[in-house]
Formats: structure tokens, sequence, C-alpha cells
């Protein structure tokens, strides 16, 4: 009788066992998944920034400091990295875009062309699909993390070699913001 009832423990424990594995798996998946969906959105801005610079070049001929800043930032948010990394880079980036869309404000030629104008809405859009992406990533994150923090499943992930993930945060405050993208018409 007794060994029935070691063995009923024993078939207990394995199964809470898997259980958190999977859940633990499940949700590294998630997390996995979130970050793609970043990764997607941000190379679909980093695609879109050459597009941009070029229409701006013609006019904005002076402004060649702000041109190379957001040049020089897309080559390094390009280049692979933690979220923690990743999110320093793209916060710094959202800010030299937003800089760029700023002083395009003082030329009403380019603010009239409808190039610019269309990749001002693409921005917007990709900034919004940026913002949703990191919601999403970060939420997967935290329940994540939870699991690996809180017991008993703490247990099952320092055993299996399951670590915390990092959020996708913006360093600044200032850079937390969209950049501000105005359509003339």
């Amino acid at each position: 009788m007794i060994s029935y009832i070691i063995l009923g423990l024993i078939a207990l424990i394995l199964v809470s066992l898997v259980v958190l594995f999977n859940r633990l798996v499940r949700n590294q998946n998630l997390v996995q998944e979130g970050w793609s969906g970043i990764d997607v959105q941000l190379k679909r801005r980093a695609d879109l920034i050459p597009n941009l610079l070029e229409t701006v070049k013609g006019y904005m001929g002076h402004e060649r400091g702000v041109l190379e800043r957001v040049t020089e930032l897309r080559a390094q948010s390009l280049k692979p990295g933690s979220p923690g990394e990743k999110g320093r880079v793209e916060g710094m980036l959202s800010s030299a875009l937003g800089n760029l869309l700023a002083v395009a404000e003082n030329y009403p030629d380019l603010k009239a062309s409808q190039n610019f104008m269309e990749l001002q809405r693409t921005l917007a859009d990709i900034e919004e699909q940026i913002q949703l992406s990191r919601r999403y990533y970060n939420g997967a994150a935290r329940n994540f993390n939870i699991l690996v923090d809180s017991f008993p499943s703490n247990l099952v992930a320092r055993a299996f070699g399951f670590q915390r993930v990092e959020y996708f945060e913006l360093e600044e405050t200032g850079d937390r913001a969209v950049p501000r993208v105005s359509f003339a018409q």
C-alpha cells in the first residue's frame, strides 16, 4: 500500500515537472516570437531610411550632420545585439529621425514633395508597428520572467538553464516618443 502512495507521489512530481517545463518552453517561444516581430519592424524601418535620406538630401545639402547621424545610427541598428543594446540604439535612431523630420519642416518644397509625404506616412506606420511589437515582446518577457522567478517553476528553470530575458526598453525618456511626423498638404 505504501509503495503505491510513493509511486503516486513520484508520478505526481514528474507530471508537475513536465507541466512546468512545458510552460517555460511555451513562454520562451512567445518571447522569441515577440523579438522576431520587433526585428521585422526594425528591419522595415532600416530599409525605409535610405529612401528617406535620398529624398531629403537634395533639399537639405547643408544639414549634413543630421543626415550623417541618421545614416550612422541606421548602420548600428542593423548589427545584432541584446534587447537592451538594440533598445538603446533604436531610441537614438528614433530621436535622430525626429530631428531629421523637424529640420525638414524648414524646407517647404520638401514638405510638399509627394514622395517625402509618402515616406513620412510609411515611417509613421512602421513606428506604430514597432510600438505594438515592443508591447507584445515586453509582455511575453514579463510572463516568462515571472515563471523563471516564481516558485516552483524557478526550480525547473534553474535545473534546465532557463534565464531571465531583457526587456526592450528605451534609455532616455525623450527617446520614448515616436518621432513627430506632419503631413503637409
